[in-house]
């Protein structure tokens, strides 16, 4: 019998990427992402439900998950769910979920040049990259 284990979810970093390296040499990607619900209630009252995953990408995608992703940014994040089970220190067992991620879309672009400050200099004429109109190939 096939099963399947597919989790996807679209939110905002909760935290900037962390990346580490397994002794292997392996990149490792984790950031927090957040899922917002909003609801009305029976009496007419307006609710948001906030739910955080940890999000965790391996190898190429980790490296480009820490170069892109910040705080804020929105996401949308596919792969499996996984368990951590342990025994605390109080002796009471807890848990930790967190999604193995194997594909990670960025919905915001990543922020544009500053406008020149007033009073800065501009650019000066005939600096390469400046194209005049009579350039214009129409």
């Amino acid at each position: 019998m096939a099963s399947l284990n597919k989790i996807m979810v679209i939110g905002n970093l909760g935290t900037d990427p962390e990346m580490r390296f397994t002794p292997s040499g392996n990149p490792v990607t984790s950031f927090r992402l957040a899922t917002t619900r909003t609801y009305t209630t029976p009496e007419g009252e307006r609710r948001q439900e906030t739910e955080w995953f940890t999000v965790v990408t391996w190898s190429k995608l980790a490296e480009t998950c820490n170069q892109f992703l910040a705080k804020g940014r929105r996401a949308y994040v596919e792969g499996r769910l996984r368990t951590h089970v342990w025994e605390g220190q109080d002796g009471q067992r807890r848990f930790r979920n967190e999604i193995v991620a194997n594909r990670v879309i960025f919905f915001d672009r990543p922020g544009v040049a500053p406008l020149p400050e007033e009073g800065a200099p501009l650019p000066e004429e005939g600096v390469e990259g400046e194209i005049e109109p009579e350039e214009l190939p129409f």
